[in-house]
């Protein structure tokens, strides 16, 4: 039985988040930040080099919008002065505009009554969260992510996370997709059996905006015209950190000072364009 010295060789692989900072190391690409002094560099060939029209400037601002990025990279290579590569995943938010970055205007007034009123929803969900997965038209990198949540490094169920095969028995339902028409009605039946309260998770780019496929003659742009979602997980695909983010943050599990920490880093501290903040 060679898993046994394995075992005892390799000691705990689980990861420590939310609880301590941990992560997949230096290199990670998980999102792109850009630089908001840097908007008049962004010509129109550097916006057209973005396969799913992620970038915008507005007057001497630059936007990029998380929620279409795949993260090629193609930005970063012709505009390395203006975006770059960040570790960070905890880019999951309860808005559909609040992925657009740098952050659009708005008061923090607006975005509390957001977060406490899914708080006061699922309130009595309590530690014990069944997840229903559907796939409304992914193309099955998603799924790979969603699966390793289960394996022994993240190990959803030290959480209180279940996932279950039967709607009926779900409180989150998480979608993967660009939302094809082909699975509308699947969707919204899944959504109906489900017990209240229930939270709806967009995990991927392809649910939230489409991605590269939004618009065709099957598909959407993302699933928000076919279902009110809760939370956004940004990411082509969302890494399983950023599922798990994703997830506690729908439940209300996540500590606040965490919601937007890199697990990679201790939490008070961040680099932002080679100055260090704390």
């Amino acid at each position: 039985m060679p898993w046994i010295p394995r075992g005892l060789r390799n000691g705990i692989v689980t990861s420590r988040y939310p609880y301590k900072p941990d992560g997949y190391g230096a290199g990670f690409r998980g999102t792109i930040e850009v630089n908001p002094d840097r908007a008049a560099q962004v010509t129109e060939d550097v916006m057209i080099v973005c396969p799913t029209r992620a970038i915008t400037v507005e007057g001497e601002k630059i936007r990029l919008d998380q929620g279409k990025c795949i993260l090629c990279g193609r930005c970063v290579t012709k505009a390395p002065q203006v975006f770059r590569f960040a570790e960070s995943f905890a880019t999951s938010d309860l808005r559909r505009r609040s992925l657009v970055v740098p952050s659009l205007e708005e008061s923090d007034a607006t975005v509390d009554a957001v977060r406490d009123s899914l708080a006061r929803r699922v309130k009595t969900l309590r530690r014990s969260i069944h997840v229903r997965h559907v796939d409304a038209g992914s193309d099955g990198s998603d799924e790979w992510e969603v699966a390793a949540l289960t394996n022994p490094v993240y190990d959803v169920q030290r959480l209180g996370i279940y996932f279950t095969a039967s709607p009926r028995h779900a409180d989150v339902l998480l979608v993967t997709g660009a939302g094809s028409t082909g699975m509308t009605e699947s969707l919204l039946h899944t959504f109906e059996v489900m017990p209240y309260p229930k939270v709806v998770l967009a995990a991927g780019v392809e649910a939230i905006s489409g991605g590269l496929i939004t618009n065709g003659y099957v598909t959407r742009e993302g699933i928000a015209s076919v279902l009110d979602v809760d939370v956004f997980v940004p990411g082509s695909p969302a890494s399983p950190f950023g599922l798990l983010h994703g997830l506690l943050m729908a439940v209300n599990l996540l500590p606040r000072p965490m919601q937007h920490v890199n697990a990679m880093a201790e939490p008070e501290t961040t680099t932002t364009w080679g100055r260090e903040v704390t």
